[in-house]
């Protein structure tokens, strides 16, 4: 009979839509020579949008989703490796970086850029060839998109670095989902102009992180994320797994994200309120009249709300059946 870590770790490939490749398939080789040869050719100087994808191993997922909870409510970094495939972006294993953030951003100091040339260095002689092929953080709590001073990062590191693409991961809304909340994104050189549209699906943004998300958010644009794994994974995966597994459950969803439920209710009284205003100017005749998409909004931010809160006391009636019943 399988165990409750194994189901977990099941359950978790299933939301996050895990598929098992072939070991002996072209993602898990790399060609030094065919990596040399993108380089060499650079295609995304000649488009801006052309990369479209991004695939992650289980393994590299893992690891970062774990590092990312670990931080709490201050922001962590990483670097990720891997390749490139044509146009997708291929991650196949990812490191901590030791860097202090705090709240609202991280940044890679000389000790974190030391630590990372000399990490992929000595990973190297271990056989992991693959180059540096971007970096991950966290936003614990607002949402996978990139702040002003994440834009200024990835432009940097896609100045010197190329190709190279940012991961953000929410830890606080992945334990209050249950699936991975997570981003993927380029920058647009600081010369062009995006046309309009093709921004990605809504996303609930807390009211003071909503200016600096407007202001930056045609600089830069999202990649399709997907997950994979092979069989010979498992073994790997399950050493990691019984780390997350153990944290996840020794942890309620409901009292580990407390504060963040408090502000996210919080935030959306405010956002009613602002809205408020809006709907009694405009009935004024302050205002002329809009569309109702703010609205719609907030009922989309107060119906997540309220399933995060119901999935919550859901987890914890199946532990309370699971590990307190008396047969």
């Amino acid at each position: 009979m399988a165990s409750s870590a194994d189901i977990a770790r099941k359950r978790f490939e299933l939301e996050n839509n895990i598929k098992e490749v072939n070991a002996a398939d072209d993602i898990f080789h790399y060609n030094a020579e065919e990596q040399k040869e993108v380089q060499s050719a650079r295609p995304w100087t000649k488009d801006p949008n052309f990369f479209k994808k991004v695939r992650i191993s289980a393994v590299a997922l893992v690891k970062m989703v774990t590092h990312a909870r670990s931080g709490g409510n201050i922001e962590v970094m990483g670097v990720m490796q891997g390749k490139v495939m044509g146009d997708t972006m291929v991650i196949m294993d990812a490191f901590a970086l030791p860097v202090e953030g705090t709240e609202t951003r991280v940044n890679a100091q000389a000790q974190g850029y030391e630590y990372m040339v000399e990490y992929m260095t000595k990973i190297k002689e271990v056989g992991r060839l693959e180059n540096a092929i971007g970096w991950y953080h966290s936003h614990p709590g607002y949402g996978c998109w990139l702040s002003g001073i994440d834009v200024s990062t990835q432009m940097l590191n896609q100045k010197y670095q190329e190709p190279f693409v940012a991961v953000v991961i929410d830890p606080n809304r992945t334990i209050s989902a249950g699936k991975v909340e997570i981003g993927a994104f380029r920058t647009y050189p600081e010369d062009y102009k995006p046309s309009d549209g093709g921004r990605s699906e809504y996303q609930s943004i807390p009211l003071d992180k909503i200016e600096d998300f407007g202001v930056h958010a045609n600089q830069y644009y999202p990649l399709d994320v997907s997950f994979f794994k092979s069989t010979l994974d498992n073994k790997l995966l399950e050493l990691l797994w019984n780390k997350y597994w153990v944290n996840t459950l020794s942890s309620t969803r409901l009292i580990t994200n407390r504060e963040y439920r408090s502000l996210q209710i919080k935030d959306l009284a405010e956002k009613i309120e602002q809205s408020e205003s809006a709907i009694n100017a405009r009935l004024r005749g302050d205002k002329p009249k809009g569309d109702d998409e703010p609205t719609l909004k907030l009922a989309r931010d107060s119906t997540q709300i309220s399933m995060e809160a119901t999935h919550g006391l859901i987890s914890q009636v199946l532990k309370d059946i699971l590990f307190n019943s008396r047969v």
